[in-house]
């Protein structure tokens, strides 16, 4: 338990790309205290970097931070879809707020400007989908309170250097679980297609991401209106998200994004690690604050 005036403390379960990232997000939140970056081996250039930047570290993976005799308030599995399950059942009697950046698909499904009140109030478990889900998920959602889709496709497009390794393996779980997080959250019965394209070009290309939706009574004025006001939610927490263009022409609806990373840990490019890094300390935040006033109200009664 906290004291008075302590942030609650969250610790990092990766230290890559995406897990480094959000130390630094969670260092700047102002309602967290990035207290621990848990990784598997002690010489990794993730945790020597972490150190030489002062966070406390640990190696040992989740055998060892399981072990612990500290408990934090937020945990972020910022490592692969394969090892999600295992660090589920270590903390499940933890207790702690568990938001999962792998594309494992379990957990609360959560996109911040979609459905974020209900899932912070019925959760403590959440998962984050993929950069893709994140970035498309807004619009569609936005397309499909205005019409009917028949088929719906996102193709997500960034630059190699931005994903590691635990990315790259996770391809096929990254598909599936956007495919189906659309479904459930822009509440689309159509078709679902999800594609992924790593470019090796130089200079590294920003994160792209096209979303496609045919839908017979698709008009111009209302999609486009959604659409705009989607994109203004997104940026309350991604302020890189832009919607370049959005057209409406003969029952198809072409929405393209680019988001640009704000982060001095990543460079501008990598918006996909921006997206879903962003997403996940909000939800975050909410959920720990949700949390704490279910305590006060539980103390005061």
């Amino acid at each position: 338990m906290n004291g008075p005036g302590e942030r609650p403390k969250a610790a990092v379960l990766g230290c890559g790309k995406i897990g480094m990232d959000l130390a630094e997000r969670i260092g700047n939140s102002g309602r967290l205290e990035c207290a621990l970056i848990v990784g598997r081996d002690q010489n990794s250039p993730g945790l020597r970097r972490a150190q030489e930047l002062g966070l406390p570290t640990m190696a040992g993976g989740i055998a060892a931070f399981a072990d612990a005799a500290e408990r934090f308030d937020v945990v972020f599995d910022a490592s692969n879809a394969a090892a999600h399950t295992a660090h589920c059942q270590a903390l499940a009697a933890t207790g702690t707020v568990l938001v999962d950046l792998t594309p494992s698909s379990t957990g609360t499904r959560v996109v911040p400007a979609v459905n974020e009140d209900a899932a912070v109030q019925s959760s403590r478990h959440f998962n984050m989908i993929s950069c893709g889900g994140q970035s498309a998920i807004p619009v569609l959602h936005a397309v499909a309170a205005t019409c009917t889709p028949s088929y719906v496709e996102i193709v997500a497009t960034g630059a190699f250097a931005s994903t590691g390794r635990a990315t790259r393996l996770n391809i096929d779980e990254y598909v599936a679980t956007t495919q189906d997080a659309v479904r459930e959250l822009a509440g689309v019965e159509a078709r679902v297609k999800a594609l992924v394209n790593l470019s090796p070009a130089r200079p590294e290309p920003p994160f792209r991401v096209l979303a496609t939706v045919l839908a017979d009574d698709a008009r111009p004025e209302p999609v486009q209106a959604a659409v705009r006001a989607a994109a203004a939610r997104v940026r309350e927490y991604a302020p890189g998200y832009t919607l370049t263009s959005c057209t409406v022409t003969d029952g198809r609806v072409d929405v393209a994004l680019e988001i640009t990373a704000h982060s001095s840990h990543i460079p501008s490019w990598a918006g996909n690690l921006d997206i879903i890094n962003a997403a996940a300390v909000r939800i975050a935040e909410r959920a720990v604050a949700a949390l704490a006033r279910e305590g006060a109200a539980s103390w005061s009664s």
